[in-house]
């Protein structure tokens, strides 16, 4: 009896295909990952510039906050918002130090104790900054706004990632101007007298003069 032979088929092929596939299929995920990953990578970054910026206007804030705290402690603070000159038939009234009619400082800090640390803080590191002096007015006498400012430094206008930091000093109706010439003119006096100019008014009876609030505004130049 002749027995039939079926013939073989070769599996070789069939093993080689099924391995192209498998290739193909893992490179797909790699490729995957990899970009899932530089995706990740990308977007948590600290070098990007919104994290970068935030981290510098935290700087400048806490810098700014610092400075303050530091100038209210030691009477710098006190010193630079009585340091003004009244007025009189040849100088106008205005922070001292000052040229012409503007009563600000334009290219720096004052010239005292607080002007040199803002100086120190900011301007050497090319930071440009304002300094604003906030007081109260009775709203009757003046207008309906019942707090106004004094510029004390004005650099120009601040940028949109400035930063802003406040701090408060209240001064008395005793208080004396720190001006040099007018150590003895208390800011009592000066409101009486009708030739001299102090930028706060006083406010309502009592010896409080005046609270005012000093805000420091930097930005990067």
């Amino acid at each position: 009896m002749v027995r039939s032979r079926l013939p073989l088929v070769p599996s070789a092929p069939d093993d080689r295909g099924q391995a192209h596939t498998l290739e193909a299929f893992v490179a797909a995920m790699l490729l995957v990952a990899g970009l899932t990953f530089a995706l990740q990578a990308t977007a948590v970054t600290p070098l990007s510039a919104s994290t970068s910026n935030q981290h510098i206007e935290n700087q400048q804030r806490a810098a700014a906050t610092g400075l303050l705290e530091t100038s209210a402690a030691n009477g710098d603070l006190r010193e630079a918002v009585l340091d003004w000159h009244p007025g009189n038939d040849t100088v106008e009234a205005g922070f001292r130090g000052t040229h012409g009619d503007v009563g600000f400082h334009t290219r720096g800090g004052p010239p005292n104790g607080f002007g040199d640390a803002l100086d120190r803080t900011f301007l050497d590191r090319r930071i440009a900054f304002n300094v604003y002096v906030r007081f109260h007015v009775e709203p009757t006498t003046y207008d309906a706004t019942p707090v106004k400012r004094q510029r004390m430094v004005y650099m120009g206008t601040p940028s949109d990632n400035a930063v802003t930091a406040t701090r408060t000093v209240t001064v008395s109706n005793d208080t004396t101007l720190t001006a040099d010439g007018f150590e003895e003119h208390t800011l009592e006096a000066v409101a009486d007298d009708p030739d001299a100019t102090f930028y706060a008014p006083p406010v309502g009876p009592g010896p409080t003069y005046n609270v005012l609030e000093v805000s420091i505004v930097t930005w990067r130049m």
